[in-house]
């Protein structure tokens, strides 16, 4: 008889199972706040891992599998995979973005938990937005136009009411309906004069932060649509096909990423450099730089600066973390063992 098999089995560490309701219950935006910064510090310390994304393309959308290594009280390491599916809520009635995060110890490979990644993803890109909102919005900065009205584009609103002092929200979506729904009922949940409009040079030149969160594949924002001062979160091309910010906008602006290496992929950094008009070394920062003191961030009222946010696994790994720390606590959640005979 072969030795192996003959061996005893070890047992395994129960997982924990948490949907989205469960998640939902534990994190806060200023949670996700918290855990997205422990990350960023982590990274520009040396203590995160994160490999660039692996894409799957399907016949009406795409994969992406997201993952990091993250050293806090100890290692962790998490990898997410979401299906894209922009047609989704048209066509299906389904989340346009579903998928799972698997965080594992990274000291013994044990899996701690596979958790929904919807909310996840939706609250940590949001997170990172407000965090670089932080540190390169203007103090003063009082509008903001929304540029998606999807469920990312509320998130991100959310988010940055935490960081700034903005009175006024403005909408802008492809489906004007959608913008007045987001108007409506953001208007209800933030407290804050939200408006739809159809008029979207209008609404960017008004505002002090622009957020695109659309799913574009076409560059819509060109430079003479921005005010002197703005900050731009480009948060929809998480993939290199995808594209909202023209060459020319990070060509003028001071540009900050989250991961150099990622950005200059698959972000609309990536095609600024496609077409000729900037090259890595025109990148002003990486997002943790910017957060540690080794880089400045806004340094003048009417710098123009690009925040280039193609969603990392670092933010991913660090939310899972903090996530698994409150349903411990709080005793949410299904617990099983995945090795169990």
């Amino acid at each position: 008889m072969d030795s192996l098999s003959a061996a005893p089995l070890a047992p395994t560490k129960p997982t924990l199972l948490l949907s989205r309701r469960d998640i939902a219950a534990l994190m806060s935006p200023d949670d996700y706040l918290s855990a997205v910064e422990a990350g960023f510090r982590a990274y520009a310390t040396g203590d995160v891992q994160a490999p660039l994304p692996m894409h799957v393309p399907a016949a009406d959308g795409i994969f992406h599998a997201k993952g990091a290594r993250l050293v806090l009280d100890r290692p962790y390491v998490a990898v997410k995979l979401n299906g894209n599916f922009p047609g989704n809520p048209l066509r299906a009635g389904l989340p346009t973005i579903q998928g799972v995060v698997v965080l594992c110890d990274g000291a013994d490979g044990s899996v701690l938990a596979v958790m929904d990644s919807i909310e996840i993803t939706l609250r940590r890109t949001a997170a990172a937005t407000a965090l670089a909102a932080r540190y390169l919005a203007n103090t003063e900065a009082e509008c903001i136009a929304v540029c998606g009205c999807g469920e990312q584009g509320r998130a991100q609103l959310a988010a940055l009411t935490r960081v700034t002092r903005v009175r006024r929200a403005i909408a802008w979506d492809l489906d004007h309906a959608k913008a007045r729904r987001f108007a409506r009922d953001m208007s209800e949940k933030s407290q804050l004069e939200v408006v739809a409009t159809t008029e979207l040079t209008a609404a960017t030149r008004a505002s002090h932060i622009v957020v695109t969160a659309t799913t574009a594949n076409v560059p819509f924002l060109t430079r003479d649509m921005i005010s002197a001062g703005a900050f731009i979160a480009a948060v929809g091309a998480d993939s290199a096909e995808k594209n909202e910010l023209a060459p020319e906008v990070l060509a003028s602006a001071k540009i900050v990423v989250d991961l150099l290496g990622q950005a200059a992929t698959m972000g609309d950094l990536h095609h600024a450099i496609e077409a000729g008009a900037v090259t890595t070394s025109d990148v002003h920062a990486e997002l943790a730089d910017v957060i540690v003191g080794r880089k400045a961030g806004r340094t003048a009222s009417d710098e123009v600066i690009v925040f280039d946010s193609t969603g990392t696994a670092i933010q991913d790994v660090a939310s899972a973390v903090w996530i698994l720390q409150r349903a411990k606590a709080q005793k949410t959640g299904l617990s099983i063992n995945f090795g169990a005979l």
